[in-house]
């Protein structure tokens, strides 16, 4: 996969680019903040560029507060931006109509829904509303929702209501499909049975765009990732590669005389060698010995600095 997501906006049907932004802001009223001139302003998204291709699991990471929620919107159409060029395949969403919206999925963090209805009233319902709907009883079994079928929406586990959320999502076999924070609140079974869902579509050819703030979904399942702090994209790139080629360099710490020490190499069974010839223990032990390489998530920390990758709703 291409890492450049800098590159300047081109025609998506010609070049396999289903997202591009150029230049996206958007600012809003300060709570409580008012001076003589007027309320003061602050940039929830502030100068952002985005490139998502055609057929790619992209992931969008940041603490709570950074943009995601409010650039996902943007994207989606259902929020206006003050500044900045935004094609979502091949259209701007704040002035593309029904056909267009009928080309994404949207699966938001928060639903609402009629909880009466069963899970197969309402896909069923809601195939109607697209030109060219899966046949919703195929798409309640790709989400193993069919022995729940007849069940109401409101009888759901949490894991079961999220899997109802995609296949709403789905069921009018949209060629991007924007996911927020979509397994919030499931248990480990469930989040892998979901992420094996979410390769499955995007296998399928489906563009798929990820809010997350589990770092291992991220490192699974996006082929390229964008952390974004305070409105603006820090790093990008494939998970693998975040940082820069130095981020993922193996750190080995040892015990020298009750003092901890440390050495970063990317050669850490030669520094063990040399390390066990000056320190090790009569029975060749070397105390305290670790050797780990960094993890999507120690790199994140370090590129957002003090901010933490868990949290609840984006504050936008």
């Amino acid at each position: 996969m291409r890492t450049d997501t800098t590159r300047p906006p081109a025609d998506t049907a010609v070049r396999g680019t289903a997202l591009s932004v150029r230049g996206l802001r958007k600012s809003y009223r300060a709570r409580g903040a008012a001076s003589a001139t007027g309320s003061r302003q602050v940039a929830a998204v502030d100068g952002l560029d985005l490139d998502v291709e055609r057929g790619e699991i992209f992931a969008v990471l940041g603490p709570n507060g950074a943009g995601k929620t409010t650039t996902v919107e943007i994207l989606e159409g259902f929020r206006e931006r003050d500044a900045g060029d935004v094609s979502v395949l091949g259209e701007d969403p704040a002035r593309a109509g029904r056909a267009w919206r009928a080309r994404i999925g949207v699966v938001q963090q928060d639903s609402r829904d009629l909880g009466e209805l069963t899970v197969a009233e309402m896909v069923g319902t809601t195939a109607r509303y697209y030109p060219r709907p899966r046949d919703p009883a195929e798409v309640i079994d790709a989400v193993g929702l069919t022995e729940h079928a007849r069940k109401r929406t409101r009888a759901l586990s949490g894991g079961q209501r999220r899997r109802l959320d995609v296949a709403l999502g789905i069921v009018g076999r949209p060629e991007l499909l924007f996911l927020d924070e979509p397994t919030t609140g499931f248990d480990p079974q469930a989040r892998r049975s979901f992420w094996d869902l979410v390769t499955s579509l995007r296998d399928d050819g489906a563009t798929i765009l990820l809010t997350t703030h589990y770092l291992e979904e991220a490192a699974y399942l996006a082929d390229r990732v964008v952390v974004i702090d305070r409105g603006q994209a820090v790093a990008s790139g494939e998970p693998d590669g975040l940082g820069g080629p130095h981020a993922r360099t193996p750190l080995v710490t040892w015990l020298d005389d009750g003092e901890r020490r440390s050495l970063r190499t990317d050669r850490p069974t030669g520094a063990v060698a040399r390390i066990a010839h000056e320190v090790a223990a009569p029975d060749g032990e070397i105390p305290g010995l670790t050797v780990t390489r960094p993890t999507l998530e120690d790199v994140y920390l370090d590129l957002i600095g003090d901010g933490d990758p868990a949290g609840n709703e984006e504050q936008r």
